[in-house]
């Protein structure tokens, strides 16, 4: 007969593993999930899963989860932004909830259902599976102390041991429990009962084959490239090291030993690739906390022109491209994170929005501006009061630069529009202006003329009466000569009036020295010196009071006439004549006196 020992607590593993590892929501990929579905597909396979029952693969239901929702996601993305197209307020928008998003929920409800409906089963299951435990470990525990026949008890104790592997998994508080005090049991029986020694050696050798077997798969599982599978494996190799009987006491360390070993490389493998992830996250996290505040801190009061938002726009486009190309982020912060960067770049564009939205306000204040100096523009530039139109589209043309910016379609048109009313005007004006210098010039030398002729005059020996007629008709003829350039204004001006003074002056002194001795030679023969002395006085009075009448008005006609007026010239002349005449009278007067005195 052949009887065969199990372990000894010496072989228990060191690191009892959970059922399934758990996987970051990062690191899921699953096989059928490795294209991208839409939301119909993913509803499509859930119901295919509740429909299904049974166990319920996580991993598979995760990625479902994260596919519908990242798609779902973009769409309320997508709703949000045509919202605000339309002139809604970002703030008030309230996501509506569609039919799938609706299924979605209701399919995954069910699903949960379910799993815990498999979950509550499972847990019921390994209460069962203790108690049937415990049930056969008091049997067991009967056998140990069992005084019957050995061959009938070691048949019983291993028919046991077969029924105690077959249960499978029981609650994992009570496993270590469980284990430790199985394995007390079959050590005592193993001590108790007497087996020879070729069957025991028997059985130990087979024991240590197997478990230098499994010893080999685990050292094997250093090379694996998936850690997570490997670890999986491991806790499978485990259970199957649990369930081999023991081997020869001085081997039992030794095996053992290599076995722990081989597990620990496995362990520290997946506990570093775990902590890689975790130190590969908190620098994810480190890189997105640092662009959320470049984001946030952004100056906005110091965005003022349109290149200014632009360029920052492109920062923030650059920004967001650099997060996506940063992994996830721990799992608890993950999407607070990323919830603060979209508020930090939805604050951006929407300060931006409303800015443009400003600007094209003032743009549009601006082009009306900008028409309406065309408007004024183009009804001036058909006129010929070249001067006060000139000064004012000069005027139009500042007043214009300080007008702001319009949008840059209608820029190029309104400028040309303003531009184009500025340049006929200017062009008529220097047309004319070219055509008035050649008659201003023709003017120029006929007034030359005039003053060499007065020159003449003065000094020639004519008449009183021809020069006197020669200077009038000088008058006349320059007041009927247009405009001269108007550098020679001036001086044409002065040149004149100074001849025409002299030869005035140098005229009326001669003629009233002339009839004053005519007039003093006739008293002699006069009768009625009394007679005339009264008929003088009167003319003086007169004299006074037209010299008074034409002073006042040339009081007013200097106060509102432009230098160089022929009416103010003509009568200045004519009140010097009146003075010189009301002089005349008057030594005529003071002549009757001295007459009647020496009568």
């Amino acid at each position: 007969m052949e009887v065969k020992e199990n372990s000894t607590p010496a072989e228990t593993p060191l690191y009892e593993a959970p059922e399934k590892a758990a996987t970051p929501n990062e690191e899921v990929e699953h096989t059928q999930g490795s294209a991208k579905l839409t939301k119909a597909e993913v509803i499509s396979r859930l119901n295919e899963i509740k429909e299904a029952g049974g166990e319920i693969d996580k991993q598979e239901i995760e990625f479902l989860k994260q596919n519908f929702y990242k798609q779902n996601k973009a769409d309320i993305e997508t709703a949000k932004k045509t919202y605000i197209e339309n002139g809604g307020d970002a703030e008030s928008f309230t996501p509506e909830l569609g039919p799938l998003e609706i299924e979605f929920k209701e399919v995954m409800n069910c699903i949960k259902e379910q799993r815990n409906a498999v979950n509550a089963a499972l847990e019921q299951e390994k209460e069962e599976n203790l108690q049937k435990k415990l049930e056969i470990l008091e049997q067991m525990k009967a056998c140990a102390e069992s005084t019957e026949d050995l061959n009938k008890t070691y048949n019983t104790f291993k028919q046991l041991q077969q029924e105690w592997n077959e249960i499978k998994q029981v609650p994992a508080a009570k496993v270590t429990e469980l284990w430790n005090d199985y394995q007390l049991t079959c050590e005592k029986f193993y001590d108790m009962v007497k087996l020879n020694n070729e069957f025991r050696e028997y059985d130990f050798k087979k024991n240590l084959e197997q478990k230098t077997h499994l010893c080999e798969s685990a050292e094997k599982l250093a090379d694996e490239p998936d850690v997570i599978s490997a670890f999986h494996q491991l806790q499978k190799l485990h259970q199957e090291f649990r369930s081999i009987g023991p081997v020869a006491k001085e081997l039992r360390e030794g095996i053992w030993t290599r076995f722990k070993a081989a597990s620990t490389i496995i362990n520290r493998r997946h506990q570093e690739h775990f902590e890689a992830i975790k130190e590969r996250e908190q620098n994810n996290l480190d890189q997105k906390t640092v662009i959320c505040e470049i984001v946030e801190a952004i100056e906005y009061d110091a965005l003022k022109t349109f290149a200014d938002w632009e360029e920052k726009t492109q920062e923030i486009l650059a920004l967001q491209a650099k997060w996506k190309t940063i992994g996830f982020t721990p799992k608890r912060v993950n999407t607070k994170i990323f919830e603060r960067f979209r508020t930090a770049c939805d604050e951006f564009f929407r300060r931006k929005s409303t800015f443009f939205k400003s600007v094209k306000e003032h743009m549009a204040e601006n082009l009306e501006k900008k028409k309406a100096s065309c408007e004024q523009a183009e009804a001036l530039k058909d006129s010929t009061d070249w001067k006060e139109t000139a000064e004012i589209l000069t005027k139009l043309q500042k007043e214009w630069k300080t007008i702001g910016p319009v949008a840059k379609k209608h820029s190029d048109s309104v400028w040309q529009r303003f531009i184009g009313a500025c340049d006929y005007f200017f062009a008529q004006k220097n047309k004319a202006n070219s055509s008035q210098h050649s008659v201003e010039q023709e003017n120029l030398q006929k007034k030359n003329a005039i003053i060499k002729e007065l020159e003449e005059l003065d000094q020639s020996g004519a008449t009183d009466n021809e020069a006197n007629e020669r200077v009038k008709a000088a008058i006349k003829l320059w007041n009927s000569i247009g405009f001269v350039p108007f550098k020679d204004k001036d001086r044409m001006y002065k040149e004149f009036h100074h001849l025409v003074d002299k030869l005035f002056d140098k005229l009326n002194i001669s003629a009233s020295e002339k009839k004053l001795s005519n007039f003093k030679s006739s008293l002699k023969s006069e009768n009625n010196l009394y007679r005339n002395r009264e008929r003088l006085v009167r003319n003086c009075e007169n004299l006074r009071n037209e010299i008074q009448t034409y002073e006042n008005n040339l009081g007013f006609l200097t106060s509102s006439s432009k230098k160089g007026n022929s009416l103010v010239t003509e009568i200045t002349r004519k009140i010097e004549h009146l003075k010189a005449d009301l002089n005349l009278t008057l030594k005529k007067i003071a002549a009757i006196d001295e007459t009647l005195k020496t009568e």
